[in-house]
């Protein structure tokens, strides 16, 4: 598959910090000229939460661009970069479009999931709230490994582990994230997808926070 959106090269370059777990960030992942592209036909989400890419409408340059995140030479990029074989392993993608004050907690990702990849679409960021923190601990905030913007086309990639600690200060308002995972089964796909389905469906008839893990 010919990828027009996004910078193979540019993660392959990129390092891969070991320490405390293993993780990546590639601003400009996404192509400048194809931010623009991807945000116009970006899905119109106005619930917080992360909802399944399926069950979302969106235009034909944002499908492209999903496409190639499902591609095998995406695939065969990360297992490169992470020393790891993701054969046969199935992934997930959810996308969000706001964020709530009561997200940001701080989380390690479910171990069914192997590989976290955020691809961040805002176009610019002002906000002091909402920006991704690697953290050493699970208790304090504060304790920061690094913290990324999530500008558009920045990918921010980690190996899930027990201490793979990540969240963000609160923020409300539009914040465009969307989410990939290879997950150890086909089982845990289902499973993931249907907490999302769930969640997305309480949100819109109740208004309610989906229980949904923030990025």
């Amino acid at each position: 598959m010919t990828l027009r959106f996004l910078d193979l090269p540019a993660l392959k370059a990129a390092p891969v910090a070991k320490e405390p777990f293993e993780y990546l960030v590639v601003p400009g992942f996404v192509r400048p000229d194809a931010c623009a592209a991807i945000n116009g036909d970006y899905p119109k989400i106005s619930e917080t939460g992360s909802f399944p890419v399926g069950q979302l409408t969106y235009g034909a340059e944002f499908k492209h661009f999903v496409d190639e995140m499902g591609s095998d030479e995406f695939r065969e990029a990360f297992e490169e970069k992470f020393g790891i074989d993701l054969t046969g392993r199935p992934h997930t993608i959810t996308v969000r479009g706001r964020c709530s004050p009561k997200d940001g907690q701080i989380h390690t990702d479910s171990k069914s999931k192997i590989i976290t990849i955020l691809i961040y679409m805002n176009p610019e960021w002002e906000a002091s709230g909402g920006r991704l923190r690697l953290l050493r601990s699970g208790d304090d905030l504060e304790d920061v490994i690094m913290e990324v913007p999530p500008a558009a086309g920045t990918l921010l990639a980690f190996r899930r582990s027990d201490n793979s600690w990540h969240g963000h200060k609160p923020f409300a308002g539009e914040r465009r994230v969307i989410q990939f995972n290879w997950v150890t089964s086909d089982g845990d796909r289902r499973i993931a997808m249907l907490r999302h389905h769930v969640s997305a469906s309480f949100k819109r008839l109740f208004g309610g926070s989906p229980a949904e893990t923030p990025a």
